[in-house]
Parts: C-alpha cells; sequence; structure tokens
C-alpha cells in the first residue's frame, strides 16, 4: 500500500499548499490513501465542515486533528456527518467524534487510521496506551488491516519516540505531530514500523510555527499573555510522508519526506 501523510495544516497558506500540490503529489506517488492533519486550519484554530469538503473534493480521504480540534463549534455536529474525519482516540467516553476510521480502498484492501494524543505537558487525557492496545485488538495486521497508521499528537519527542518502540512490529505508521516542526528521523524502526518523530506543518515556515511572528515575539518578552495569534500570510510549504507497505504484512518497506 502507498499512503501519503501530510503534517499539521496552519491557515490559508497551509490550506493552499495541499489543495495546491496534491494533484502533483497524486501524479509522482500514485498513492492508494491520502491523510491530512488538519487541527489548524482554520485561521490557525480548530477547522470547520467547509475546509474537510475542500479537501476531500481535492481527494483526500481522512482528515486527523489533534488539541484544537473542537475549537471551531460547527466541527461537532458534523463529527456525526462524516466518518473520515477523527480525534484523539484517548479522550474521555462521551466525547464527540471517534478516534479511528476505516479507508476501504478499491482493491478491496483495508487502511486503519486512528491518533491518540499525548499527556507530556499536554491536556490530562485518558491513558493513550491503553486507548491503542484497546482498538488493535479489533485487527490483525496484514489481515483484517492491510495497513494501520497511528498519528501521535504529542508535544515531547522522548514520548513520540517510546510510542514508536511501543508499536514498532504492531502498525504500518507512527507519525508525529502537533510541534509543527518537521524532523529528520524518518526511518523503519527494527521490527519493520515506518516512523517520524514529527511530519512537520503545511504553512508559511517564515513564521513562528505557522503564525505572524509579532505576537509570539511580544509574549516573549513580557510573559504576560496577549493578543490572538494570527496566521502568517505568503506562500505555504506542504510538509509530509510518504509510506510503502508490504501487503503480505502490512510492515513498512520505505519512507520518505515529502517538501513541496
Amino acid at each position: 500500500m502507498k499512503i501519503i501523510y501530510c503534517g499539521d495544516v496552519v491557515g490559508r497558506s497551509g490550506r493552499e499548499a495541499v489543495l495546491n500540490n496534491l494533484a502533483f503529489l497524486k501524479e509522482k506517488y500514485k498513492p492508494d490513501a491520502v491523510i491530512v492533519n488538519a487541527e489548524n486550519a482554520a485561521h490557525g484554530f480548530g477547522l470547520t465542515p467547509g475546509i474537510c469538503r475542500d479537501f476531500f473534493a481535492a481527494g483526500v480521504d481522512a482528515i486527523t486533528t489533534g488539541n484544537h480540534v473542537w475549537d471551531q463549534r460547527e466541527i461537532i455536529p458534523y463529527f456525526d456527518e462524516c466518518k473520515k474525519i477523527i480525534r484523539p482516540l484517548n479522550y474521555p467516553e462521551g466525547t464527540p467524534g471517534r478516534g479511528s476510521c476505516e479507508i476501504e480502498l478499491s482493491n478491496g484492501k483495508k487502511l486503519v487510521v486512528l491518533q491518540v494524543m499525548g499527556r507530556a505537558f499536554m491536556e490530562a487525557l485518558d491513558c493513550p496506551v491503553q486507548a491503542i492496545d484497546k482498538l488493535l485488538k479489533q485487527y490483525i495486521l496484514g489481515k483484517s488491516a492491510a495497513a494501520i497508521l497511528v498519528d501521535v499528537h504529542a508535544e515531547a519527542t522522548a514520548e513520540k519516540l517510546s510510542f514508536g518502540y511501543y508499536l514498532d512490529g504492531r502498525v504500518s505508521v507512527v507519525a508525529g505531530t502537533h510541534t509543527h516542526v518537521p524532523t529528520a528521523d524518518f526511518r523503519i524502526l527494527p521490527k519493520g514500523t515506518a516512523y517520524i518523530t514529527d511530519v512537520g506543518m503545511c504553512g508559511n515556515y517564515n513564521s513562528v510555527l505557522g503564525f505572524e511572528p509579532e505576537v509570539p515575539i511580544r509574549r516573549l518578552c513580557r510573559k504576560y499573555p496577549s493578543e490572538r495569534l494570527v496566521p502568517a500570510k505568503g506562500e505555504g510549504t506542504l510538509y509530509g510522508i510518504y509510506v510503502e507497505t508490504d501487503d503480505a504484512t502490512g510492515l513498512a518497506l520505505k519512507i520518505e519526506q515529502i517538501v513541496c
């Protein structure tokens, strides 16, 4: 299976970076599935049903989110309408939405996409390890699921790395998100799982994590709350990963970084 995963989309620059490059990426890689993290797509905070529909119309197969998933309240009822958008699996029981989805490919194979949120320097959610273990009992990699992609939305690099090794050989891909800074450690772990600590963001890199620098600078210098962050305008860059998996085992054969 061939999978493209695009990192956190920040504002209009990030949305345009994905939408303007998706046709090129599909032509180059011929992916079976394209997944996008869009939790910062709506002016830097959350996402809306309209943004989701734009991505799906362009050929995106599933959307992941993160800690900003609830910033735009109109997205909450959309979870009932659309099964291709997920929020972190380890939110408490009864939280709207779902933490995983299944993508049925034209050849009959199934890709499972799931997301958990880390707890180091993040919100105090339910245990992500227990949440993943419970869900993975439903699938046999390479059989009931041709491939399984796990988004670990977390702040601490050590926590993401620990997840990578914990899940090594049990899933196809462990991709870190949230910090908006692409890491150079993409590789296949010893038991066959493709891994990267952070995919990076889709947005304007002439910024502070996709936002205009002025407000972060004032926060740095004055150390008290100031204005709301404003997404950086201008041309965005898409960062993502491309992964190939073995259809027989579901394990990774190749991972490479995408920049365009």
